[in-house]
């Protein structure tokens, strides 16, 4: 059995159709119905309900479907890596969610480049649920996100946790309340939330943080970006809950209070392969704790 005998199979089962398979893998059909029978004949099985239509699987068939799709991935993922590993000019390219750059990231990233200046670092700006494809498919090395999505080829390291604040205008009654509010205190009000992008994200995040403490917010609206969310807000329009470190964006008449409750806070995660144990990558997580030393951020060396 063979990788082609795989890729063969999961085309026909995905299209449901030995001619349709044909049409996607560029062969005539012939050549693929006896690629499926010898390998039905190899497994001493039945791999689909002859006569069906659309063409569908055996029990046997969907098992070993689900399987050679885990297969085929694993065996992109290795060719990727040693690809990278192989490759001569060295770079390490890392995703991360855009309002990372508010916070510690750029100073990690500095600091990476003037103590590795053999490597090559390219930034990748997508949404945490787009790095963990990334990831898999060798497009980034690492991913640096906010949200807990879990992928078995994926390893996720929890770096540390952020304390969320409320931006309000100026002349809304909480710019007064400088020990804080809490989030019963903010569920009634108009509330901008973002990014507006395919979930999760977030907007999600935020919802599940009211959602565990039993509160329902109504009157939301999702906005595209951060910054458009804190240009309303400073237009009166609203309130928006944010990471501590997005206080550096500054509007007038827009003040920051703290949110109050034990859980307000939002994990900034990196993300690596399951498989990846470069030097590099080291390396980064040293440069990463150097910085939070500096800032006096608690953190697990454990972890990695």
């Amino acid at each position: 059995m063979e990788l082609r005998h795989l890729r063969y199979f999961v085309a026909v089962v995905e299209e449901q159709s030995f001619t349709k398979a044909a049409e996607k893998l560029f062969i005539a059909q012939p050549p693929l119905s006896r690629q499926i029978q010898n390998l039905e004949n190899e497994l001493g099985i039945q791999l689909f309900e002859r006569g069906s239509r659309p063409l569908q699987t055996t029990v046997a068939g969907q098992f070993f479907y689900q399987h050679a799709v885990k297969l085929l991935s694993n065996a992109e993922e290795i060719k990727s890596m040693t690809k990278r590993v192989g490759t001569t000019d060295r770079v390490i390219r890392m995703g991360f969610v855009a309002s990372l750059l508010y916070g510690l990231l750029p100073r990690i990233t500095y600091l990476y480049r003037q103590q590795q200046p053999q490597l090559k670092v390219e930034l990748v700006e997508m949404s945490t649920k787009d790095q963990i494809q990334a990831l898999k498919e060798g497009k980034i090395d690492v991913g640096f996100g906010r949200l807990r999505i879990s992928d078995p080829a994926v390893r996720r390291v929890l770096l540390r946790e952020e304390r969320l604040m409320v931006a309000v205008h100026s002349s809304h009654p909480f710019s007064t309340q400088k020990e804080g509010v809490y989030l019963s205190d903010i569920v009634e009000e108009n509330m901008f939330f973002y990014p507006s992008t395919s979930k999760p994200n977030f907007s999600t995040q935020m919802m599940n943080i009211f959602s565990e403490h039993g509160l329902d917010p109504q009157h939301t609206k999702e906005v595209r970006e951060i910054q458009l969310a804190l240009g309303l807000v400073a237009a009166g329009e609203g309130i928006c809950v944010v990471p501590d470190s997005a206080h550096t964006i500054q509007f007038p008449h827009l003040n920051y209070v703290p949110l109050l409750d034990e859980d307000a806070v939002s994990p900034i995660f990196l993300a690596t392969r399951n498989m990846e144990e470069s030097e590099d990558i080291k390396a980064l997580f040293d440069c990463i704790y150097q910085i939070y030393d500096l800032e006096a951020i608690k953190y697990d060396r454990s972890v990695f």
